[in-house]
């Protein structure tokens, strides 16, 4: 039986996941509409990977025999008026859910939740790479993202992005 604080965090994960798709969802939609096909598909694979993040968890929780609670998810609340800025907000959103993942896994230290630690190292693994491809996005944009023809390439490049599944085993 897992703690009950790490029980909490971890169902808060799952929506927070969820959100998350939502999140890169309602950017992949802008982009579509700003004519960014590569864009759009790049946040269209992100809202993938995340909704597996909590499914994933929500897995976890199952297969220790807790009770999985799902809360409304809300509306993205990020306003966005440009590509950069959904880059940057792209980059922060990642950065922010480090630190929710550090949360838990801090909980779990507490109590010597070593299954749960385990478990975790995954998605600190994971959150090491969401960051570092933000981060790079980021870093494209700002050399190139004002140049129409570098900016085509750049779209192309994250068009070419395709959806694979995590390979975590639980």
């Amino acid at each position: 039986m897992l703690d009950r604080k790490v029980v909490e965090l971890l169902n808060q994960q799952v929506n927070k996941e969820f959100y998350s798709a939502y999140l890169y969802l309602d950017f992949s939609n802008y982009c579509y509409d700003e004519g960014l096909d590569g864009f759009g598909n790049w946040y269209r694979v992100q809202a993938q990977e995340e909704r597996d993040h909590a499914m994933l968890i929500l897995q976890y929780l199952q297969n220790n025999g807790e009770k999985v609670v799902l809360e409304a998810i809300d509306k993205p609340a990020v306003e966005i008026t440009s590509a950069k800025a959904v880059l940057s907000e792209g980059l922060k959103h990642e950065q922010y859910v480090t630190g929710l993942i550090h949360t838990i896994y801090d909980a779990a230290y507490s109590v010597k939740d070593f299954r749960t630690m385990q478990f975790l190292d995954w998605f600190v693994k994971e959150q090491c790479e969401e960051e570092n491809n933000a981060d790079n996005l980021v870093k494209k944009f700002e050399l190139f993202g004002d140049d129409p023809k570098s900016l085509y390439m750049l779209d192309n490049e994250l068009g070419a992005r395709v959806y694979s599944a995590p390979s975590l085993v639980l």
